[in-house]
């Protein structure tokens, strides 16, 4: 596979009227990752202070959105019961910080012992209705809030993986494991920018997303996916 090696510019969006440029991504970074060397210095965890940010982040409006979304757990239970008997919570095994796995919590948006197939296709027939809404607005994430305050997930970072497609990507995508080198995120640069993932190749374009993450990380960055996760909610410019 020949990936493309021309930098591209993201779109640049206005919030309260004020124009800001919204990310610059090199699709070349991921041809600088060494499945071998890891790349220390490119790519390397929070220090101290980056990570307090992060905590600060995660526990203020991770906390402020717990409270405003009180009131629309109730209906979500009640649809998800409505229209597909079972659990209303799904849990996973996922992949975190360091490699480790933890359990993620999400609202169930699948039909339960629907057949078996590691990735989400168009017009999915496992998805009931109010499943696909939940999807397309990104609300069926909200119980990893749970994963946040334990301190396994930040409200932004690399997707947390399904540990049985990490152990495959591992083994056929160089320097996969790098994005393990910081914790997970509900929302994510990659999440905000680029599709569900269907395949190897959706794999490795969300993973040129993570490392360009990591590796140019700032609070500013974090403050602008969030709002761009806010118009993805909304249906502004959803994927």
């Amino acid at each position: 596979m020949t990936l493309p090696t021309q930098p591209i510019t993201l779109s640049s969006f206005d919030m309260e009227n004020i124009s800001f440029r919204y990310m610059e991504y090199d699709k070349k970074e991921i041809k600088n990752i060494d499945n071998n060397k890891n790349n220390s210095e490119e790519y390397r965890p929070y220090n101290r202070f980056e990570y307090i940010q992060k905590r600060v982040i995660d526990f203020l409006i991770g906390g402020g959105l717990f409270i405003l979304t009180l009131p629309i757990v109730g209906y979500i239970a009640y649809r998800i019961k409505k229209e597909s008997p079972g659990p209303i919570l799904f849990t996973q095994s996922r992949i975190g910080l360091n490699g480790k796995p933890f359990t993620c919590y999400k609202f169930r948006s699948m039909h339960v012992n629907g057949q078996f197939n590691p990735y989400t296709q168009e017009n999915d027939s496992r998805i009931f209705p109010f499943g696909n809404i939940m999807r397309k607005m990104r609300i069926d994430e909200l119980p990893q809030l749970i994963n946040v305050f334990k301190g396994e997930m930040h409200l932004v970072g690399p997707r947390a993986e399904w540990d049985i497609l990490v152990k495959d990507y591992e083994k056929v995508i160089p320097g996969y494991q790098n994005r393990h080198l910081v914790a997970p995120g509900i929302t994510g640069l990659a999440q905000v920018c680029y599709p569900y993932g269907r395949n190897v190749d959706d794999a490795i374009k969300k993973l040129e997303y993570d490392m360009s993450y990591i590796k140019n990380w700032s609070l500013w960055k974090d403050i602008t996916v969030l709002w761009k996760t806010i118009e993805v909610v909304f249906g502004k410019r959803g994927m």
